[in-house]
């Protein structure tokens, strides 16, 4: 059996992720985020995998994410914020209007107390890119995927804008697939 360092397996992947962020954040620069926040949230709100959730996390945008905060007014289900906890996300429950502070990632994150992720059906999750096998480049934290691989009864949506979808994407053995991309 040979054994690599773990620096020498990734840090080409790494370097290629690096460089694709950079061009990802700069492509959503150009898009009409509010038209396309609004044709997506609509495409989630219509999906099965929304329509059977009940327990939601969602994501709040930053300057060029895609907004989905239109879906919080479907009183038939309960949200959620994620919350940056050490190298864990907590899961927050989220009203609009709720009270929201921002971390040292210039996200706004709840203050409401944390609950247990094992009620959660469904995350819809921010990515820079995805592949046509529902990977998603996110911003490299890997907060999702640890989040995703401890929760492996939550479902996943990516809603991204279809620029953003690329044949294949840079590929690590932490990386997590989506269940379901939605474009426009």
């Amino acid at each position: 059996r040979i054994c690599f360092p773990l620096y020498l397996l990734y840090s080409k992947n790494m370097d290629d992720k690096t460089a694709l962020r950079v061009k990802f954040k700069n492509l959503r620069k150009t898009f009409d985020l509010a038209d396309l926040s609004r044709v997506l949230t609509e495409k989630i709100k219509n999906s099965g995998l929304y329509k059977n959730a009940r327990h939601i996390m969602i994501f709040y945008p930053t300057k060029y994410e895609i907004d989905v905060r239109g879906l919080l007014s479907d009183d038939t289900k309960k949200f959620y914020l994620p919350r940056v906890n050490g190298e864990d996300l907590a899961v927050c429950p989220f009203r609009e209007g709720d009270a929201l502070l921002k971390s040292s990632y210039n996200i706004m994150e709840p203050l409401s107390e944390p609950v247990g992720a094992e009620g959660l059906d469904l995350a819809i999750v921010p990515a820079l890119a995805v592949d046509r096998q529902n990977y998603r480049l996110g911003y490299g934290g890997g907060f999702y995927d640890r989040f995703l691989a401890k929760n492996l009864n939550v479902k996943t949506i990516v809603p991204i804008c279809s620029k953003q979808v690329v044949d294949s994407l840079p590929v690590d053995v932490f990386d997590k697939s989506a269940d379901l991309v939605i474009t426009e």
